[in-house]
């Protein structure tokens, strides 16, 4: 009820005073279907929508203001059930940099791998709380972010997210890294065996384009490495190290495109990562259709297929639906 007092007083303000009055709006259509009985991973249906707005106004060109709602409603449940979400932010942009401060759509901006940052994030945790800032030349880009997911009170605990990643090219051949830190601290009580955990991941690749040499579209291979660390303080004296190689390969031919990704080395322990790389061995393959590309409409549907330690095989299926438009 007070997001919805604020978010109508400021957009009387916005629309009295303007120069331009802008708005964006975003329905998100979620389909997913994760049949998982290997028990790496929790089997779970995510059947609902997800309906953004935000309007506000752009001063020199080069900054904006936006303030809006953002809401999940998952099918079944009440619709009071996920609490409408504040989206309220400041964007500069120029040719070479971009900075956002506030509360701001992860969609679009943010893409880690899964095994650092799981998909899910798209659905419950929409916006990026915190700040972010990227710087782009003409052979590359680096990124940052901090989202501070959990304000200290009694009941909850303190937690945020940061994260680097960026891309160096040359020709055909490209550098990307990708770092997160994660920490998980106390609620203000700090009773008996609560903990801080700490939790670092980063992945490496070297990979090159392949449209020159095969007749695919934005088609890639890549090999890295991905390493965590993890830590519960006054419960482990070290932090717990693990490596492992990570491979993927990607490629389009007209609506449809297929992903394979090979993780093989250590299980990792990523807090907010997918929980099949937990496992010493596991090979993902996505066949996509885009059965709609326009100006305003995109939908997708997603058929994976999952093999874990060699031997089980789950499967998940995701369709995807997102309509936008806005001045």
């Amino acid at each position: 009820m007070r997001a919805i007092l604020l978010f109508t007083l400021l957009f009387t303000a916005i629309t009295g005073f303007a120069q331009k009055f802008e708005y964006d709006v975003l329905f998100h259509g979620i389909g997913d279907n994760r049949e998982y009985f290997s028990g790496v991973a929790n089997s779970q249906t995510i059947l609902g929508e997800r309906t953004s707005f935000v309007v506000g106004t752009t001063l020199e060109e080069k900054h904006e203001f936006r303030i809006g709602l953002s809401h999940l409603f998952e099918f079944g449940s009440e619709i009071d059930d996920q609490k409408p979400k504040l989206t309220a932010y400041y964007h500069y942009s120029d040719k070479q940099a971009e900075f956002y401060f506030g509360a701001f759509p992860r969609m679009g901006l943010i893409d880690f791998p899964l095994a650092l940052i799981t998909d899910t994030f798209l659905y419950y945790r929409p916006n990026i709380e915190g700040l972010y800032g990227k710087y782009s030349w003409d052979w590359g880009h680096q990124s940052g972010f901090v989202d501070w997911t959990g304000h200290q009170t009694e009941t909850t605990r303190e937690t945020f997210m940061a994260g680097f990643s960026g891309e160096m090219r040359h020709q055909m051949i490209f550098f990307q890294n990708y770092i997160t830190l994660f920490h998980y601290a106390g609620t203000a009580l700090r009773p008996e065996g609560e903990n801080i955990h700490d939790n670092l991941g980063a992945a490496f690749f070297l990979g090159s384009d392949l449209d020159q040499l095969l007749p695919l579209h934005n088609s890639y291979f890549k090999l890295g490495l991905l390493h965590s660390k993890y830590r519960e303080r006054h419960v482990m004296n070290e932090y717990l190290n693990s490596t492992s190689i990570l491979a993927e390969s990607y490629g389009e031919v007209k609506k449809f495109a297929l992903r394979s990704a090979l993780h093989f080395g250590d299980g990792h322990n990523m807090m907010n990562g997918d929980r099949f790389y937990d496992v010493d061995s596991y090979w993902r393959t996505d066949v996509i259709w885009r059965f709609i590309k326009s100006k305003h409409i995109e939908g997708r549907f997603n058929l994976s297929f999952h093999l874990i330690e060699g031997n089980d095989l789950d499967q998940s299926q995701q369709l995807s639906l997102i309509y936008q438009f806005g001045n």
